[in-house]
């Protein structure tokens, strides 16, 4: 299978007009450099059967859009680079092409989905920060949204003693139709815990005081992009 990166012809709806070049400016010496466009990128999800299917060939498309680029801008440089799969490959042809050229976003999808997986194959806890949901043993847990908050809450400040007093300030707000006393933290623990079944240790009490969470072998926390770290609190 062939899949390409090309460019597409812009419709234009509007004479193109000639803009005089103004002299450039000073740049002050404290003032980070400016960035500008290059050029750009079109990946192009085709393989060799939709394109004959179609009555074209990758190298008549080629072709024929080099020849627009070069009428629409003939200064401009081009490179086609093809992107291969093995025979019988499955996924969409677009997605083939972003991930064999290397585009960052595709990559990230990738590793995400791959790590994903993974998780679903594995034993333990996965309290998924990013995506707001908790795995046990590979199934999605039915974790309600106070629930999730509280352990979310414990997670982010792992290893340090959380007094109910603080949990209620912190999670409930003053509006709130329900803003549990402090004794009622305790019945949202044990409604988390039963969650957690085996796994309920991770959260632990310390008597008089409230509950913390410390690192454990069967728990894997997942920090996504912007999550607070640990080491803030």
């Amino acid at each position: 299978m062939s899949n390409i990166a090309l460019l597409e012809r812009p419709a234009v709806t509007a004479p193109i007009r000639t803009v005089r070049a103004q002299p450039e400016q000073p740049v002050a010496a404290d003032l980070p450099a400016a960035r500008s466009p290059r050029g750009f990128a079109l990946y192009v999800g085709l393989d060799e059967i939709k394109a004959a299917e179609a009555g074209v060939s990758l190298p008549v498309l080629v072709d024929a859009l080099r020849r627009t680029l070069a009428e629409l801008a003939p200064g401009a440089e081009t490179h086609a680079t093809v992107a291969l799969a093995p025979h019988g490959s499955g996924g969409r042809d677009l997605d083939v092409v972003r991930l064999a050229l290397q585009e960052p976003g595709a990559i990230a999808r990738t590793k995400a989905a791959a790590e994903e997986e993974a998780a679903s194959t594995e034993g333990g806890v996965t309290v998924d920060i990013s995506r707001k949901r908790v795995l046990i043993d590979g199934e999605s847990a039915a974790f309600t949204y106070k629930e999730f908050e509280l352990l979310q809450y414990l997670v982010l400040r792992e290893g340090r003693t959380i007094e109910r007093t603080e949990l209620v300030s912190a999670l409930w707000q003053a509006q709130d139709d329900e803003t549990p006393g402090e004794r009622t933290i305790d019945v949202h623990v044990r409604r988390l815990r039963a969650k957690l079944g085996r796994y309920e240790d991770i959260v632990r009490t310390v008597r008089g005081i409230g509950y913390r969470f410390d690192r454990h072998a069967d728990v894997v926390i997942r920090y996504g992009h912007g999550t607070p770290s640990p080491d803030r609190f």
